[in-house]
């Protein structure tokens, strides 16, 4: 399972995080940047991927409650996956 670390200090707004979390998990071209796009790209590219979220409470303070709603998209689709891990940071 292949890890892959991402770092809340990087996500200064909701574009710069989609950008980042995009090039860390190598999402396709056509990723849409958005929630429901995250969802479906982590089932689609992520599998056997261990995620670890660190300083997540660096992107709290940039993002605020879209910090929580990823996390909640991480959460979401790694208790329904076999093949995804998460843990936050």
């Amino acid at each position: 399972m292949k890890q892959i670390t991402l770092n809340g200090k990087k996500m200064t707004d909701k574009e710069t995080a989609h950008e980042y979390i995009a090039k860390k998990l190598g999402f396709p071209e056509y990723y849409g940047k958005n929630l429901d796009a995250l969802a479906d790209c982590l089932w689609e590219c992520c599998l056997d991927r261990y995620i670890r979220f660190n300083h997540f409470e660096e992107a709290e303070e940039n993002l605020g409650e879209y910090a929580e709603m990823l996390l909640a998209v991480f959460t979401d689709v790694a208790e329904e996956s076999t093949r995804i891990r998460f843990k936050k940071l």
